[in-house]
């Protein structure tokens, strides 16, 4: 991997961590109001350090670990820089299972706020089907059914990589519901929380919302390392986003709408190269600057954006 691609790929995954969570920061902003400075420099300096090292850097190395189990957790965190060639073609063989995994993930995901999610309408075919929000169920059948027969045709294992990408987007979706509702509660309560309870909170739900962001950087990138350095500085200027200019980042409406199609384009990406079509490690992350930046100029350019519940 040469220098362009390493500083391309980091940068892509910085950006795609920055707009796959301005929904979450935008609710943390509000909770964050409502705690002391103290509080709020602590989740910025000790919280910061547990998004970014924990979080974000123990998750996608636990995540290679366990696909590839056999290789010990050194190998896991360094193997796509070494020449050991028994450890390359491990993790080459292990590598559909977690990117057809994630790539189920990422678009099972899509789908959902493309049909069943409140949004601005950035691009017109989406208010209609948004009136469709019954056409979610069926499609996710049929495209999880139309993958796991391809997958049987390639190998078994596959297969169990296809369920549980569809299985960890129901349960993660479940539970990242249930703590937005709770987390505006915290805001709105009669009986408010401690800061130290709030703080905590906040660690829980930005945990819980990485998996999109730690999950779309295997798009990227099977190195753990710039994985951390990317996923690490985006969760950074979201951190810094989120204290001094969440309503500056209000106005940009359509920023959730290219974080979701980048998410398709790289849960596509991750299917294809499951599927044994190489795609270039270049494509991932020009294809989200593409993505991102077209519609954080549509953002800039439109004057009022139109909602749809």
């Amino acid at each position: 991997m040469n220098i362009a691609l390493i500083i391309t790929t980091v940068i892509g995954l910085s950006l795609f961590e920055i707009v796959s969570s301005i929904d979450n920061a935008v609710i943390n902003a509000e909770v964050l109001s409502t705690m002391s400075p103290k509080a709020k420099r602590w989740f910025v300096v000790w919280g910061f350090l547990f998004a970014v090292f924990i979080v974000r850097g123990l998750l996608p190395w636990g995540i290679v670990w366990a696909t590839v189990p056999n290789i010990g957790p050194v190998q896991a965190l360094i193997a796509p820089w070494g020449s050991n060639p028994g450890i390359q073609e491990a993790i080459a063989h292990a590598a559909p299972v977690l990117l057809l995994g994630g790539g189920i993930f990422l678009i099972f995901l899509f789908f959902h706020w493309f049909f069943l999610e409140p949004k601005m309408i950035g691009l017109k075919f989406e208010k209609f089907f948004q009136t469709k929000k019954t056409r979610f169920f069926w499609i996710m059948a049929v495209v999880l059914a139309s993958i796991i027969s391809i997958a049987l045709e390639k190998g078994q294992i596959l297969v169990y990589g296809a369920l549980s990408g569809a299985l960890l987007f129901f349960i993660t979706n479940s539970l990242k519901e249930n703590a937005e509702k709770a987390e505006k509660n915290i805001i709105t309560t009669e009986h408010p929380l401690s800061d130290f309870s709030k703080i905590l909170y906040l660690e829980i739900i930005d945990a819980m919302f990485s998996i999109d962001g730690v999950l779309g950087a295997f798009a990227f990138t099977l190195s753990v390392p710039l994985i951390f350095i990317g996923n690490g500085l985006g969760a950074f200027v979201l951190r810094k986003l989120t204290l001094g200019n969440i309503d500056r980042i209000k106005k940009y409406a359509y920023l959730k709408n290219g974080a979701m199609y980048s998410i398709f384009a790289l849960g596509s990406i991750m299917i294809i190269d499951a599927f044994g079509i190489k795609v270039p490690e270049i494509v991932s992350p020009l294809i989200t600057l593409i993505i991102i930046g077209y519609f954080f100029w549509k953002s800039r350019n439109v004057t009022s954006p139109q909602p749809f519940e």
